[in-house]
């Protein structure tokens, strides 16, 4: 068909056009089934796997019933909760880190990398192999943002790390850290790591959860009663290492 002027208006062939149709879907497809993926991944209980592989009492059954690496290092086994930190952070960076290598080529663009890390963090909060219960989520989300940026969860570890150092509270640590891993992506975003709205929001969600899953805790600081690092839990309640979790 000629324009005016004399042009020709080439028109796409069926073809093309049902290609073209047929490519977000086909992309959609692909980041549901990474983020199902990722939420599986981050759904594996480390802490209960650990604690089961070297004898030890399963975490859910003492202390906060948190199955995490602050609980398992209640058991007395520093290896345990060092071995627990290191899975549960692994299980968080490698998805997103996945995606950051080979998600081009399958289509996953923007925001992939995002959903993903907030699918493996949320699998350990809601874990299907725990009954959609899990951990509060601090050394995933670690994870989730050393995958997005090196740079940014170096800051992050830091200010965590120093927050302990000072206070020794572990909840502290984690509630400052919390706050300060959004101020940090904007911040800094566009110079250490590139910015990316859909990463904020995946930070964001991933801090105010962080944050209402310590809200316990929040309440124990405030009134004092918050055990230490190294000091074992004394809520009136709290179960023993040596009892069963029911």
């Amino acid at each position: 068909m000629r324009r005016p002027g004399g042009m020709i208006q080439r028109f796409p062939k069926a073809g093309q056009v049902q290609q073209g149709l047929r490519r977000p879907i086909v992309q959609t497809i692909y980041l549901l089934l990474a983020m199902v993926l990722a939420y599986l991944l981050g759904s594996v209980p480390f802490a209960v796997l650990v604690s089961k592989s070297m004898g030890l009492a399963d975490p859910r059954s003492f202390g906060s019933g948190n199955p995490g690496a602050t609980n398992v290092l209640r058991s007395g086994s520093k290896l345990a909760a060092v071995l627990t930190l290191l899975l549960d952070a692994a299980k968080g960076w490698l998805p997103v880190a996945l995606v950051g290598w080979f998600g081009a080529r399958w289509g996953l663009w923007e925001g992939a990398q995002a959903a993903v890390g907030l699918a493996a963090f949320a699998g350990h909060v809601w874990s299907v192999f725990l009954r959609f219960k899990g951990g509060k989520g601090v050394a995933t989300a670690l994870g989730v943002l050393l995958g997005i940026s090196p740079w940014l969860g170096l800051w992050v570890l830091l200010s965590w790390v120093l927050v302990l150092a000072v206070w020794r509270y572990s909840s502290l640590s984690s509630v400052l850290a919390a706050l300060l891993a959004p101020l940090f992506y904007i911040v800094a975003g566009g110079t250490l790591w590139a910015y990316d709205r859909w990463v904020l929001l995946a930070v964001a969600a991933m801090s105010a959860i962080l944050l209402m899953r310590h809200a316990g805790n929040i309440n124990r600081l405030m009134q004092g009663k918050e055990p230490k690092v190294g000091q074992k839990k004394t809520a009136a309640g709290a179960a023993t290492p040596g009892q069963r979790h029911k």
